[in-house]
Order: C-alpha cells, then structure tokens, then sequence
C-alpha cells in the first residue's frame, strides 16, 4: 500500500483576489505545490467580491472582531459571489494551469456541519454577546468526498458555506472553515494567505515579523493587541486547525506568491505557529 501524500489546506481571499493577474499566478502555485509532494485544498472566501455584491445592492454591512454580521438577505449575495463568482472562477484557473479543480461549499455532500454562531467578546472583564446572524460555526467536519477527490488527485476548491443538521444555512468566516477543514483532513500544514509577510510585533514595521509562534502565545499577544481586528480569525484559526490534528499553520503574503513555492520547498517564509 502507497504512503499517502500530506494534505495542504490553503486558505485564500482577501485583496490577492481582486488583480486578476495576481490571482492567476497565486493559484498557479498553489497547484504547484501538488509538484512538490503534496494533496491541496483550496478553501476561499471573497470579501471585495460579496463587499460589491452587497453595495450593489445596498444592502449595509457591519463586522465584529472581523466577523462579517450577515442578514437572511445579505446570506443569498454572499452565496451568489462565493459560488456563483469566485468558486468558478478559481475552478477555471486550477484547470487552465493544468490541474483539476472541483467546485464545492461545506453543503456539498455534507463537508461541514455548521451550528449558528454568537459571537462572545470580553469588555472590561465582562463578556458581552453579539448575534452575527447567519453566521456559523463548524461543528463537524466529513471528510469522505474530499479524500475521494484528493486520492485521485483532484484540487477541491471549497467555499466557505455550510448548513446545520436541519438544513439551515450559513456563512462561515473563511479563516475559521479553512482551520476546521485542515484538522479534520490532518493537514501538514494550513497555509493562512493574506496581504502582508505573517504576524508582525508592530503592523507597523515590516522587519518586525515573528517568525514561529507557539498557541500559548496568541492571547498575550491579543491582550498587547499585537493580533488585531482580521488577524483575530486567522491567528483562531491556526488554533482550531493545529488543536483537531493539523500539525502546523503557517501566515504568509498572498501578494507575493512566490512565498508559496518557498513555502512548498520548506524555507522559512512568514509566520509559523505550532502547537
């Protein structure tokens, strides 16, 4: 019996979605990776794209703690600029570079069970409730179709959507889908894309990156407010990831996609954080 591959969990948005040429060959090398030894999951969101969406048809959004709070009506542009927008699109350039991508959300084949998320935040010893709306949490994680698709060497591009045991649906922030996916599929590594070189001491100052980072150092780290505003779910998500079985996550700049074959060749790029 052949020794499986290790699983790659990428997860991708943010402003490296919105130049197209960018976008191209960002996903160009997270395919590449498959070169290099591994099975990759794509995991997206798409917030400029559900940002117009939502613009367009003025319909107002709020965040907290950069949780997007989303309305029943504002749910269905989401789901429309996920899948309808940005999931073919990246389907498309997996299969122009000469991969083969496969188009899912955590509702397809029931991927991702979600429950309805409250969002708790601490205020001066107090913690306070916030209701995110149709907003999810993932409360289970099927594997299944994607080891299917993954053991044939398929590219799943998943959108971060999923629905409860009732068929409720959600919107689940995409940091916090791609650390749930990478634990349950014990991914060697989550590879968190953003638009800057990791976690940075001071956002500030670019030669401040931490380089490795340990899970007893993430709340320090938010008392300090070092991790701030969007870095709060993607530093939560490295956690989720690495405490269900991922054995690293890794923060890198999607603008630069060469951090991504660097990372793929195992240099030290970005921020690492271990268990």
């Amino acid at each position: 019996m052949t020794e499986k591959k290790p699983v790659i969990v990428v997860k991708y948005g943010g402003n490296a979605m919105t130049n197209e040429d960018l976008q191209r060959q960002v996903i160009q090398n997270i395919c590449m990776l498959q070169q290099e030894g591994y099975r990759v999951v794509i995991v997206h969101g798409g917030g400029p794209f559900i940002k117009q969406a939502l613009f367009e048809a003025k319909v107002e959004s709020e965040f907290i703690d950069g949780h997007r709070v989303t309305t029943p009506e504002a749910l269905l542009l989401v789901e429309k600029a996920l899948k309808g927008q940005v999931n073919g699109a990246l389907v498309k350039l997996v299969n122009q570079a000469g991969y083969r991508g496969v188009g899912l959300s955590g509702k397809d084949g029931k991927i991702a069970i979600a429950i309805k998320r409250i969002h708790r935040k601490e205020v001066n010893g107090l913690v306070e409730e916030h209701d995110l709306g149709r907003v999810g949490d993932v409360v289970e994680v099927n594997t299944g179709l994607l080891d299917v698709l993954l053991q044939n060497d398929y590219i799943p591009v998943l959108a971060c959507l999923a629905a409860d045991t009732d068929s409720n649906e959600f919107n689940v922030n995409g940091d916090m889908f791609a650390g749930h996916i990478a634990g349950a599929l014990r991914a060697e590594a989550l590879l968190i894309l953003t638009d800057v070189d990791g976690l940075m001491m001071d956002k500030d100052d670019a030669s401040s990156l931490i380089s490795t980072l340990e899970m007893s150092e993430i709340e320090p780290l938010k008392d300090k407010q070092v991790i701030q505003g969007g870095m709060i779910p993607k530093t939560e998500a490295c956690k989720v990831a690495l405490e269900k079985g991922a054995q690293s996550a890794v923060i890198i700049n999607g603008t630069q996609p060469e951090q991504i074959l660097a990372f793929g060749k195992k240099e030290s790029v970005g921020t690492v954080l271990l268990p």
